[in-house]
């Protein structure tokens, strides 16, 4: 890769982590030449320098950046076919579109540099300067009430298996429809049908009014329509239409999920569960744990297909069982998304230098689950990055074909040591989303290479993913930083039966110093 692209791409990090300087200025008419500036320096990068879409680092992206010079757009208040209004251009530029490279520069940039650089993205088609456009909002009725409902959610099922979604979104909504391996946009990149259960990477948002947005306007450029054409030919109500968008929102957790550092991972009383699909699990806590593309190594990635992980564990004083979910629209490797992956592998550049894109292969699904070797003193870890040679890591790996797990050293990505003790493993597929339980007893013989787990220590823990139909295998995968999973002790009765042998003390102490005052009282002069 080129050290431009590397800049564009490490500008875009910077926009999501730093705030950049920006002056105070009262409200001023938009300015071009202004907006050209803060295009060139913040945007040109990924839309180019005439606005196409393919700045330098747009080659490793997926989705592409907007191309600018069609005028076509995604997320708008305007009907299918329309160009967006300038509200709707300043909202993409605050706020960002979630689940691709656009970031939000609300608070990054001035006001005045928002709204100059959204004039001059306006300069790149001239279907803008076109007096004939006439821009006109949409007409959106406001939410009925009920939406969380029994029968309003049936409702919306309903209208989600009668008019198609199921087709490309899937019979759960996790993006593995029948036409999911088929889909491009307008451009002819592959595009990934939306997991629904994921609204907070919605790009126009994830409430419930977000979504009858997109059913109403559609996404122009890619496959999903409007639907508001149903409703004029009375096919559904707008009220139906509503209630399909409610039944889409209740795909996902209530609220995005939040990052936390530490698994805490109760006792049980009884053997830990080995099997994914447990009951025990659904009285176990989950946490979330976001995976980005490896772009340290070659050859690198930059669009992963496992965005994320939902980890669970628990253990009985002498086994630890890890539950790790995450959703992956094919049990792979799966022959019908043999053609997507191949356009995949087209279209995401991994490095300049290296060389041409892989063909498709069926490589199967795969996970990993990082530790140290030794519980360190202090904060001290290894290399998050599957270690070094003089510095490993202990891993268990579990692959979807053949269906295995096994333990070993990771010294680095190129290199990993299978050691004879493996933990148990068992996964399940089902409807896009594989579950998985790693099982191992807290303390091993092999203490020099093996992490042992302990009762109240913080062990760091880090995980890999890899979906085959995406192309991924060897260095093209996702990966996170460090966290910490803690074993939690059972809470001693005396806990609990301390404060209350205190409070019945201290309540008759108190009654003894009530009756002896009691008694002097009679005993008084006043007898």
């Amino acid at each position: 890769m080129t050290e431009r692209a590397f800049a564009c791409l490490a500008m875009l990090i910077a926009a999501g982590s730093t705030p950049l300087t920006a002056h105070v200025s009262r409200l001023t008419p938009q300015d071009t030449t202004a907006g050209k500036k803060v295009y060139v320096k913040w945007c040109a990068g990924c839309h180019g320098d005439g606005g196409a879409g393919d700045g330098t680092a747009a080659a490793h992206m997926l989705p592409r950046p907007r191309n600018f010079t069609g005028a076509i757009y995604k997320i708008r208040t305007t009907a299918s076919g329309q160009l967006p209004t300038d509200a709707d251009l300043m909202r993409a530029i605050d706020e960002g579109l979630p689940g691709s490279a656009m970031p939000a520069w609300k608070g990054r940039l001035s006001d005045a540099e928002r709204r100059d650089v959204a004039a001059y993205i306006k300069t790149f088609s001239s279907f803008f300067a076109d007096t004939s456009q006439h821009v006109a909002l949409l007409k959106f009725s406001g939410e009925p009430s009920g939406g969380t409902g029994a029968n309003a959610l049936k409702t919306g099922r309903q209208f989600y298996d009668s008019i198609g979604c199921r087709k490309c979104h899937g019979d759960q909504g996790r993006g593995d429809g029948p036409s999911a391996p088929t889909l491009k946009d307008d451009a002819g990149f592959p595009i990934f049908a939306a997991d629904l259960h994921q609204s907070w990477r919605f790009r126009g948002g994830g409430s419930a009014a977000d979504i009858y947005r997109r059913l109403r306007t559609g996404l122009d450029g890619t496959p999903m329509p409007s639907f508001s054409d149903l409703i004029d030919q009375k096919f559904l109500t707008d009220e139906q239409l509503w209630r399909l968008a409610q039944y889409v929102r209740s795909l996902s957790p209530p609220e995005p999920p939040e990052v936390r550092d530490v698994i805490h991972a109760p006792q049980i009383a009884g053997t830990v569960p080995v099997s994914p699909d447990d009951s025990v699990w659904r009285r176990v806590s989950r946490y979330w744990f976001p995976l980005v593309g490896q772009v340290v190594r070659k050859a690198r990635w930059f669009a992963p297909a496992v965005t994320g992980v939902w980890v669970q564990a628990v253990h009985d004083g002498h086994t630890l069982a890890l539950r790790v979910s995450w959703d992956d629209r094919t049990q792979s490797p799966d022959s019908a998304w043999l053609g997507f992956e191949q356009r995949v592998l087209e279209t995401v550049a991994g490095d300049d230098s290296g060389p041409p894109p892989p063909k498709a292969e069926p490589w199967p699904d795969q996970l990993a689950v990082q530790f140290p070797r030794h519980l360190p003193q202090g904060m001290e870890r290894p290399y998050f990055l599957m270690g070094s040679e003089t510095d490993p890591v202990y891993q268990w790996r579990w692959t979807s074909r053949p269906r295995r797990s096994v333990a070993g050293l990771a010294r680095g990505i190129e290199r990993f040591d299978t050691l004879p003790e493996a933990p148990a493993g068992q996964a399940s597929f089902d409807h896009g989303e594989w579950r998985l339980v790693f099982t191992r007893a807290l303390a091993t013989p092999d203490t020099a290479n093996e992490v042992q787990l302990e009762a109240g220590r913080a062990i760091p823990v880090a995980f890999f993913g890899w979906d085959g139909s995406s192309g991924e295998h060897g260095s093209r995968m996702a990966v996170s930083t460090w966290y910490f999973l803690a074993l939690d002790r059972p809470t001693p009765p005396g806990v609990f039966i301390s404060p209350v042998l205190a409070m019945l003390v201290t309540l008759g102490l108190g009654l003894v110093v009530v009756r002896r005052a009691q008694r002097r009282g009679r005993g008084g002069p006043g007898r």
